[in-house]
């Protein structure tokens, strides 16, 4: 018997309940086709018998897959119009209680600069974070809040002074921010979506899905939304259809319901 990727994918969705074909194929499939060449396995039906027996390797496809790439401050002037614009408009509008929802979080780096970002207007102690990923080792990492040099490059000075102590070679994020974020297991395809939120942000993670999907997950966010809430998209993602599907645009990232 062939086993081809629709098998695989196939598969992998009885394994997982992650639909494989929500996602962009052609950079699916190099991604899979790579990491199954790197382990030295011949063909997808071993592959798939190997992750069965072996939870490290499946642990591993999944971080894979599901494409965990993060930063503190991620495109930093997109964060100082975050920092300007949109935190004054939301707490005029809604008061010092937000909900927030950072989704596909991955390790931790856009909650906790989050947190960071709107401890400028408001005390720790009111700022809270609901923090989501597929990827239950990522959401681990992000608890641990361990990060390398590299990832803190975007923080302000102040910022990584005040929260961060150096351990060895990498830096330990201060649990008084820690404590502001709360992480949940969540999948964006197939789960429910808080209500309410009066900030949304979900960045550089839509780009991997088709068109179709990315269409269906553009109105579950606004549907998530509290009406004038605002939805943080990232630096390579667009909303063509804004207008249609209710949403106003604040800017090229941030648009309202």
């Amino acid at each position: 018997m062939y086993f081809d990727y629709e098998y695989f994918k196939r598969e992998f969705l009885k394994m997982t309940s992650i639909d494989l074909n929500c996602y962009k194929e052609r950079q699916m499939k190099r991604r899979i086709d790579t990491l199954i060449r790197n382990k030295g396995i011949s063909g997808y039906d071993k592959f798939l018998m190997a992750m069965k027996g072996d939870k490290a390797l499946f642990d591993e496809f999944l971080s894979y897959v599901t494409i965990n790439v993060s930063e503190f401050y991620r495109n930093p002037e997109q964060w100082e119009y975050l920092d300007k614009e949109v935190i004054p408009y939301l707490i005029s509008k809604f008061g010092k209680t937000l909900k927030i929802w950072s989704a596909a979080c991955s390790t931790g780096e856009e909650p906790y600069s989050l947190v960071m970002a709107f401890s400028k207007y408001l005390p720790l102690s009111q700022i809270s974070v609901y923090a989501t990923d597929l990827d239950r080792k990522v959401i681990e990492d992000a608890k641990n809040g361990l990060y390398v040099e590299k990832s803190l490059e975007g923080i302000p000075p102040e910022l990584k002074r005040k929260y961060f102590t150096k351990v060895g070679n990498v830096y330990q994020i201060s649990k008084e921010i820690k404590n502001r974020v709360t992480y949940r297991q969540h999948d964006l395809l197939k789960d429910v979506y808080p209500s309410n939120c009066h900030l949304v942000v979900c960045r550089n993670v839509l780009i991997y899905f088709t068109e179709e999907t990315k269409e269906e997950l553009f109105h579950k966010f606004y549907q998530c939304l509290a009406p004038g809430g605002t939805f943080f998209i990232g630096s390579t993602e667009q909303i063509m259809n804004y207008k249609e599907i209710g949403y106003q645009r604040m800017n090229s990232f941030f648009y309202q319901r």
